[in-house]
């Protein structure tokens, strides 16, 4: 059987392609197929490869047709289609043997379908022909534009790079057949991003076509243009962005805008102390901004300048103080430069930026100055008071030179007058104190809070006032069976003074002893000498104790010489010549001395507390109550009469016949309150005359309340009555009964007022004693 498969183009006009045949069985099939296709022979099976193109209507449109041979055109054969895609995308007419697409085919899912083809004879229902297999494949058509995977892209590039310089590659993708035509083959190109940058058309690499400075403008906005079909007519395309950078690089020295500096500095600032700051810019960002200050020109090496690392500022400080009245101004010139800089890029920093800098130094009130740093000042000792130490001198540095005032501090031995002498106040002794230290002190008279002091060192220099003397206390022993020659003590002395040379002592016995052929004394001249026996024997009983006057002199200028006594104890040795009996006594002896210390020690602390329990006993009998017979407290309540009467010529005040008359009483009233009762008996006493009934009533009322009155304060409390009256039994004191007469009276009751008035019994009663 002979088939012929008709297939239309990819523009859909039908072909009839001429007819290949093929045996197997005897039989045959004719296909017809377009240019292009495949024809193989395979196990006596003819199969072919179709071509369909892509993007085909999806409504049913024709894509070939298969033919038996056998097929005499009486619809007496059907033909079935199976495969992948066999009624879903590829159908047949089974009369005729047309096949049809009846969905869009789209080769970038699918791009080959491998079907079967059967012709079934109708009336019998076998196969007239064996399964015919034949593959449809889906060509490609341009409709996929190119797209760029790696979106977004950024790159960074170093500012004034070269022409060149690779910056960054961009690819695209096209998913059309790069296998078939120029549907995937793209050329790239520059969209924006001229004259800075170049892409190269096949590899998408952006270069560097023209410098850049960063100062000028940092980044850049680069668009590429990816088309496919080699960029030919009909092609499709996509863009991308590319966001570069320029990195920075030190290309820029930092400069000074201002070109002059004006700073000022007080002349008292101390050094390290900042004057002020000043500034260069650099139009470099990061570590190539880093900048270094310096001073280029500065003569007087009176300043230095530092950079702040934060800031970038710099900061000029006081290397060595000024002085206004020395040179009030300065002028110094300082550079900048930056701190990194790398080889290549030296050219642009050939000349550093400097600018001037004027300062000028601001007077102050200074306080004074003295004309050396310390003074050292040699003197005698035991000079008389007034006796010229040295000078000290102190100026004001200020141009008005205020007088000086000197003064020393904490000081007993020494004065200073205003000229800056300084005297002794007290004599001096090297052997209690060889140096002083003293602060002198300078105040302006015209500002006395401008002050100064300095360090005076006085040496006090030796002089010889002490004489040498034993340098202990010797106790020395003799034996009674001593002989001749024998050596009892060694002795040694010292001397208070500072000698520049080396002390030498002399030793020599006095006159009297050196008549006295006992003992003897050889000079060492090593400072030391030694006391011999100068006779055989001794007497205990007879002389117990020798006295050896000893004169050492010293070699001063002047030598002075002392006399000093050493006393032998005369022993009863033993035998061997042992001690034993002088020991004793010694021992005795100590002890006898020790005994009369303790003793002494004792009555001294007796005495002590002698004094301290004399003092508790006076304490104590201070403390004792001034009214033994009243244990209560007494409030003090002082009532003041200014009611004064006129002597004994007044008659308007007081009738002088009334008083010296009888007391006449008035009637009392009742009291209402404690003050009227006092305003009551006021005017009684003053108009009657005090009565002792009444104010012995007065007092024990006032008393009575005074104890049962919870709110009475816990003090004493004093009442003072000054006022005598007429009615006393002991009578006044005043010179208005002076004329009465000498008549006998009795004081016995004033036994009975109690022991204050005792004292006055007592002496009363003896007057009258006395007048009988």
């Amino acid at each position: 059987m002979n088939c012929c498969l008709l297939l239309p183009f990819m523009l859909g006009i039908p072909l009839l392609w001429p007819c290949l045949k093929a045996t197997e069985n005897s039989q045959a099939k004719k296909v017809e197929q377009p240019v292009g296709s495949h024809l193989r022979m395979k196990r006596g099976w003819v199969w072919n490869q179709f071509f369909v193109p892509e993007e085909m209507n999806t409504t049913s449109h024709h894509i070939g047709r298969l033919r038996s041979d056998l097929d005499n055109g009486n619809n007496s054969f059907q033909y079935k289609l199976v495969g992948a895609g066999a009624g879903s995308t590829f159908v047949i007419d089974e009369r005729t043997g047309d096949i049809y697409a009846i969905q869009k085919l789209d080769r970038e899912e699918r791009s080959l379908y491998t079907l079967r083809a059967q012709v079934i004879d109708i009336t019998t229902g076998r196969a007239v022909e064996p399964e015919s297999e034949f593959v449809i494949k889906v060509l490609d058509i341009n409709d996929n534009e190119p797209k760029f995977l790696d979106e977004p892209y950024e790159a960074s590039v170093p500012e004034m790079s070269p022409e060149g310089t690779l910056v960054i590659q961009v690819t695209a993708s096209d998913a059309d057949d790069s296998s078939s035509g120029n549907n995937a083959r793209l050329l790239y190109s520059l969209l924006q991003g001229q004259p800075y940058f170049s892409v190269e058309p096949t590899t998408g690499v952006i270069r560097i076509s023209s410098k850049m400075d960063r100062e000028l403008q940092d980044e850049y906005w680069v668009i590429i243009q990816a088309k496919d079909m080699i960029g030919q007519s009909g092609a499709l395309s996509g863009t991308t962005s590319v966001l570069i950078k320029l990195s920075d690089v030190n290309d820029n020295k930092p400069i000074f805008k201002e070109s002059l500096y004006r700073l000022s500095v007080s002349e008292s600032a101390p050094t390290g102390t900042s004057i002020g700051t000043i500034m260069a810019y650099d139009n470099d960002i990061g570590e190539n901004a880093e900048m270094e200050y310096s001073i280029e020109e500065d003569d007087s090496q009176t300043f230095d300048i530092i950079t702040n690392n934060e800031t970038q500022e710099g900061i000029v400080i006081l290397k060595k103080t000024v002085d206004f009245e020395h040179q009030n101004h300065y002028g110094i010139r300082a550079k900048v430069k930056n701190h990194h800089v790398d080889e290549q890029l030296m050219e642009y920093h050939t000349e550093a930026s400097t600018t001037f800098i004027r300062i000028q130094v601001e007077d102050v009130d200074e306080p004074p100055l003295f004309h050396l740093p310390y003074y050292i000042f040699e003197v005698l000792e035991e000079n008389p008071h007034g006796l010229f130490v040295g000078m000290v001198s102190a100026t004001d540095p200020d141009n008005r030179k205020s007088p000086i005032r000197y003064s020393i501090a904490r000081s007993k031995m020494f004065s200073i007058d205003d000229n800056g002498t300084i005297t002794t106040a007290n004599p001096l002794d090297r052997e209690i104190s060889a140096w002083y230290n003293l602060s002198i002190t300078a105040t302006e008279k015209y500002n006395i809070e401008q002050i100064s002091s300095i360090p005076v060192y006085v040496q006090v220099l030796n002089i010889n006032d002490h004489a040498p003397e034993f340098s202990q206390h010797y106790e020395t022993y003799v034996c009674e069976n001593a002989g001749s020659g024998e050596v009892i003590q060694t002795i040694s002395a010292v001397d208070r003074d500072e000698s520049i040379e080396e002390h030498h002592f002399y030793y020599t016995l006095s006159v009297e002893d050196t008549n006295n052929s006992s003992f003897t004394i050889i000079d060492n001249q090593d400072n030391t000498a030694v006391i011999l026996t100068n006779r055989t024997g001794f007497n205990l009983q007879g002389e117990p104790v020798f006295y050896i006057s000893i004169l050492i002199a010293d070699n001063g200028t002047p030598s002075l010489t002392s006399t000093n006594t050493l006393t032998v104890h005369v022993c009863d040795c033993d035998d061997t010549g042992s001690t034993q009996t002088c020991q004793y006594q010694e021992l005795m002896l100590s002890m006898g001395f020790k005994t009369e210390v303790i003793i002494a020690v004792l009555i001294c602390i007796m005495i002590i507390f002698g004094f301290i329990f004399l003092t508790l006993g006076l304490k104590q009998r201070r403390k004792q109550i001034l009214f033994p017979e009243k244990s209560e407290d007494f409030r003090e309540n002082i009532f003041r009469y200014d009611d004064e009467g006129g002597g004994e010529e007044d008659t308007e005040a007081f009738d002088i016949a009334e008083l010296r008359s009888g007391t006449i009483m008035r009637e009392r009233k009742t009291r209402k309150s404690t003050s009227a009762e006092i305003r009551s008996l006021y005017r009684q006493s003053l108009q009657v005359g005090p009565d002792s009934a009444i104010f012995r009533k007065f007092i024990l009322e006032k008393l009575e309340e005074a104890n049962t009155d919870p709110c009475a304060p816990p003090f004493d409390s004093l009442q003072t009555y000054a006022f005598e009256g007429t009615g006393s039994l002991a009578g006044s004191l005043s010179s208005l009964e002076s004329a009465v007469s000498d008549q006998d009276e009795s004081y016995d009751y004033l036994n009975e007022l109690g022991p204050r008035f005792k004292r006055l019994a007592c002496m009363f009663g003896s007057a009258v004693q006395s007048n009988n």
